[in-house]
């Protein structure tokens, strides 16, 4: 059996993507409260070239969205600690490692970690080799469509893929594009039609009808599902509806149990806590005409901006 199954409908398997700053604890927490997705993984754990692993790893909770698998994901720039903190991980019960190849981020890259690996496949591929024979678990890898360009596309897809890891997750954008351009579903395409291993796609799926374009341009083997789910955390039922040919409506209590998870998992002061449910309520009225009354509405108290903006959040949305 593959290790990407479909469900008994032909639904691929649902990813819900690592994400820096966006899907943290309380996120990924809310987003188990309401279901859907079937695997997630950790935002990335860095793994800087002074790390002490097994302190490191003591941040990681198998169980922290039960009965979902959590895996979690490593970045780094040294094969030999790279392996050690998947050992690390290993030990703490990690169901899978990933690899991150992808974070673009220039105080990442700058440490020749993320994407900048994109640039020297060599490094890649030791990197993932040196994690792979470190631990039983399967080892995953996900990564962009280059750095600067993509002259170097099928080499680090080669370095990947003969490395040994179980499948590869591609974003096709590269490094400088950041998020902005269009992601380019081509090179997901291509990709599978060139490795041997199972591919995750990944980028710009923002609702069901994106799911399965995808899914038929690019003949990928699951969906992994970042932003989208940021903006809409009903996307991953919606597409096993879709699958099941039955219709799925997002409810008001629905997301009154995602916001309610989401304030229960959040610690610091009462502005952070306003400021990570604006970036949640930011997505999730994303190209809203009065999004910016959300926006701008000034609290000292979650309670209270909860009392006066999500009341108005349920209205745009139409929902009573």
């Amino acid at each position: 059996m593959s290790c990407l199954p479909r469900n008994s409908q032909g639904c691929p398997t649902l990813f819900l993507a690592p994400m820096e700053g966006v899907g943290d604890k309380p996120f990924r927490k809310a987003m188990a409260a309401i279901g859907g997705f079937d695997q997630a993984s950790t935002e990335f754990l860095r793994v800087p070239i002074n790390a002490h692993c097994a302190s490191l790893a003591k941040v990681y909770d198998s169980k922290e969205i039960p009965p979902f698998p959590l895996a979690a994901q490593i970045m780094g720039s040294d094969p030999i600690l790279m392996a050690d903190m998947a050992r690390e991980l290993k030990k703490r019960g990690a169901p899978r490692i990933d690899i991150n190849c992808g974070c673009p981020s220039n105080t990442v890259t700058g440490k020749g970690a993320g994407s900048s690996l994109l640039k020297t496949p060599d490094a890649l591929h030791e990197i993932a080799r040196a994690v792979v024979n470190a631990v039983k678990v399967p080892v995953t890898l996900k990564k962009r469509i280059g750095y600067s360009d993509t002259t170097l596309f099928k080499e680090n897809l080669h370095a990947a893929v003969s490395s040994g890891i179980k499948f590869l997750t591609l974003h096709p954008r590269t490094k400088e594009d950041g998020y902005g351009p269009p992601a380019r579903w081509e090179f997901i395409a291509e990709a599978k039609a060139n490795i041997d291993i199972p591919l995750v796609g990944n980028g710009d799926i923002l609702s069901v009808n994106d799911a399965t374009r995808m899914l038929e341009y690019t003949k990928c083997d699951a969906l992994m599902i970042g932003r989208g789910a940021v903006g809409n955390p009903f996307i991953f039922h919606q597409i096993k509806a879709h699958f099941s040919n039955q219709s799925y409506s997002i409810t008001k209590e629905g997301w009154q149990l995602f916001f309610d998870t989401f304030e229960s998992e959040l610690i610091g002061p009462e502005r952070s806590k306003i400021n990570k449910f604006k970036q949640i309520l930011s997505y999730a009225l994303r190209g809203h005409e009065r999004k910016s009354d959300v926006m701008t509405y000034q609290a000292t108290q979650l309670s209270s901006f909860k009392e006066v903006i999500l009341p108005l959040f349920y209205q745009l949305k139409s929902l009573s």
